[in-house]
C-alpha cells in the first residue's frame, strides 16, 4: 500500500494528534513536515517530536506531500486556507473553517473562485460510538426521527452530529435557549488529573433548534466539563417512530412489530489477560455496527476518528468522493453562530436564513 504523504500546519495540542498517528500508522501515514514560522520555537518542537519543522508555505510544499492538514487558532485559519486555495493545495482543515458570518461568506467565494481541494476534518461521526449510533440510524431500525437530545459536544460539533443524524442538509431552523451557570468540581484537564478539589463555575448551554421538516433537537453542553470531567458525562437519546437510542441501549420494533431492546458492547483488546491493547469494535447483538478500521493499532476514539479522515482525505483525492464538505462545514459553523447569538438573547427566537454555499 502506498503511504499517505502529509504535511501539516500547526503546532498546537490538536495537531499533535496528526504527529501521534504517523508514528502510529507508518506504513499508512507520512508526515512530511511541519509548518511553525517561529525558527526557536520550530527547534524545540522538532527535537520534543522528532519531525521535520519547516518555516515557509514554500518549504512545506517542496516535500511533495499529497495534501496538507491545516491545523491552527480559530482567528486566522480563513486567510490560510485562501493562501492554499490559491496556490492548488489540497488541504485537510481542521475544524472551524471561519469565527465569523463574514469570513465564512468570505471562504465561500474564494473556493469558487480557486475551484479549490478541501476537506474538514470533522471527526465526530468517524468515532466509534457515533459512528454506531449513525449505523443504527441508517438501518431504518427507528424509523423516521423526530428528535434528538444531544449533551456531549459543543458548538458546530454538536450541530454537525445533529444535521448528520437527522440527515436534514441545509434546513433552517429556529434556536432558542438559555445559558446557566453550576459549581463543578474539577478532576480531570489535558494535563491530567486533578486531585485539588478546586470548585469552578461552569457554563451549561441549553438550547432548542426546530428545523423546517418538524424535526427537533434539544442541545445541552457545559463546556469544558463535559470534555474533561470523571464526574461529568455524555448523553444522547435519539428518537424515531419505531424506536430509539437511549445512550448504549437500542429500543426497536421488528417487521413483525415485536419490541426488542438490545445494547452496544464495546469489545477491545488487552483487556482481562488478552495480549493486545487496541480497540476491536461496538456490536448490537450478535452483528457488528462499527468495526475500527485501525485494528490493533494502538489509538484512542479520537484519533481513530482523525485517521479516518486522513484516510477519508485520500481517497478524495483519488476519486473525487468527498466526506464531509466545506458547504457542510460552513453550514455548521453558521448554526453555531446563530445558538451563540440566542445565548446572547435569552429565550428569544433567532431564526437562520439561507445562505451563498446552500
Amino acid at each position: 500500500m502506498k503511504k499517505i504523504r502529509f504535511g501539516l500546519i500547526g503546532s498546537g495540542w490538536r495537531a499533535e494528534f496528526y504527529i501521534r498517528i504517523a508514528k502510529a500508522i507508518p506504513d499508512q501515514f507520512e508526515l512530511t513536515s511541519v509548518l511553525i514560522r517561529d525558527k526557536e520555537k520550530g527547534e524545540v518542537f522538532s527535537k520534543k517530536f522528532d519531525v521535520k519543522v519547516v518555516n515557509s508555505i514554500d518549504e512545506l510544499i517542496n516535500d511533495h506531500p499529497h495534501y496538507v492538514v491545516l491545523s491552527i487558532k480559530r482567528g486566522v485559519v480563513t486567510d490560510y486556507l485562501i493562501d492554499l486555495f490559491r496556490r492548488g493545495i489540497p488541504v485537510l482543515c481542521e475544524t472551524p473553517p471561519g469565527e465569523s458570518k463574514e469570513a465564512l461568506e468570505t471562504l465561500w467565494d474564494q473556493y469558487k473562485k480557486y475551484d479549490a481541494k478541501v476537506q474538514i476534518a470533522e471527526q465526530y461521526f468517524y468515532q466509534p460510538l457515533y459512528a454506531s449510533w449513525l449505523k443504527v440510524i441508517e438501518d431504518g431500525k427507528l424509523g423516521e426521527l423526530e428528535n434528538i437530545n444531544i449533551s456531549s459536544l459543543h458548538g458546530y460539533h454538536g450541530v454537525s452530529i445533529i444535521r448528520k443524524f437527522f440527515n436534514i442538509g441545509f434546513d433552517n431552523c429556529v434556536i432558542y435557549g438559555k445559558r446557566f451557570h453550576f459549581n463543578l468540581t474539577e478532576t480531570y484537564g489535558r494535563g491530567g488529573i486533578v486531585h485539588d478539589g478546586e470548585i469552578t463555575s461552569c457554563p451549561r448551554d441549553r438550547l432548542t433548534l426546530e428545523f423546517d421538516q418538524g424535526k427537533v433537537a434539544f442541545f445541552d453542553f457545559s463546556d469544558p466539563a463535559q470534555y474533561h470531567s470523571f464526574i461529568r458525562t455524555r448523553q444522547l437519546t435519539i428518537q424515531g417512530v419505531r424506536g430509539e437510542i437511549d445512550d448504549l441501549t437500542v429500543r426497536y420494533l421488528t417487521d413483525e412489530n415485536i419490541p426488542v431492546t438490545q445494547n452496544l458492547n464495546r469489545i477491545d483488546y488487552g483487556l482481562y489477560n488478552n495480549q493486545e491493547w487496541a480497540h476491536a469494535g461496538i456490536m448490537l447483538g450478535e452483528e457488528y455496527v462499527y468495526k475500527n478500521p485501525f485494528q490493533y493499532t494502538r489509538l484512542n476514539d479520537d484519533e481513530i476518528a482523525v485517521a479516518t479522515c486522513m484516510l477519508k482525505m485520500d481517497e478524495y483525492l483519488k476519486t473525487g468522493k468527498e466526506f464531509y464538505t466545506l458547504q457542510d462545514a460552513l453550514q455548521d459553523m453558521y448554526i453555531s453562530l446563530m445558538m451563540d447569538e440566542a445565548l446572547k438573547n435569552p429565550n428569544q427566537e433567532i431564526k437562520t436564513s439561507k445562505r451563498s454555499w446552500t
